[in-house]
């Protein structure tokens, strides 16, 4: 198994990217993701190449953690409203994997290989994301989420517009579908409030 992104495409299709769309990286991290796909096929034998997005959980950098840090310190946050995609929690990314390599298609194809898309259902944007994530929170005194254009917060490096990925090629072959975008935003919360307060995935 090895995970790629949305990345490895420029986001300038109006619909979802599908596995047969070609890869056109804005940047070094997509051109560095898709040297890695094409490294993988170049060593041959089984493999899945799994694409996906706006991977957050409760450890290391994400928008999530961001997002929830800058709750507690600011009264306003402005956040980007023009870059779409589908928030994709890494506990539903592990839980998906195992279901597809369980399938019994999988093992009967000693030698599966190929590229699938595998992300949460729907999309949103990351002010979209933001703003449920403040929902989720349930501060006493909630900051505004103010929507931007992608122009009034220059990056670094430049990031697609359009990050949507069809699942579809995943759940024909497979039957593997991971929950809408919410849903999984949903678990991680619960989970964390079962936890006593400590965030998981």
């Amino acid at each position: 198994i090895h995970y790629s992104t949305d990345y490895v495409f420029d986001g300038t299709k109006d619909t979802p990217y599908t596995e047969e769309d070609r890869p056109d990286p804005l940047n070094a991290y997509g051109r560095s993701k898709l040297a890695g796909e094409q490294a993988i096929r170049e060593i041959g034998g089984a493999h899945l190449i799994l694409r996906t997005s706006w991977v957050y959980s409760a450890r290391g950098k994400n928008f999530l953690l961001a997002i929830r840090r800058l709750l507690q310190e600011n009264k306003e946050l402005r956040v980007v409203s023009d870059q779409i995609g589908a928030p994709t929690s890494a506990g539903a990314l592990a839980q998906g994997t195992a279901e597809l390599l369980s399938r019994d298609s999988v093992a009967a194809l000693g030698g599966a290989r190929g590229v699938y898309h595998m992300t949460a259902g729907g999309s949103t944007s990351w002010h979209g994301f933001a703003t449920e994530i403040a929902r989720l929170e349930r501060s006493d005194a909630p900051a505004r989420i103010v929507p931007i254009a992608s122009s009034e917060y220059p990056t670094p490096a430049r990031r697609p517009g359009n990050s949507r990925l069809s699942n579809e090629k995943l759940l024909r072959r497979f039957g593997v579908a991971l929950p809408e975008w919410e849903a999984c935003l949903e678990a991680f919360y619960e989970m964390r409030r079962e936890g006593g307060g400590r965030p998981h995935d």
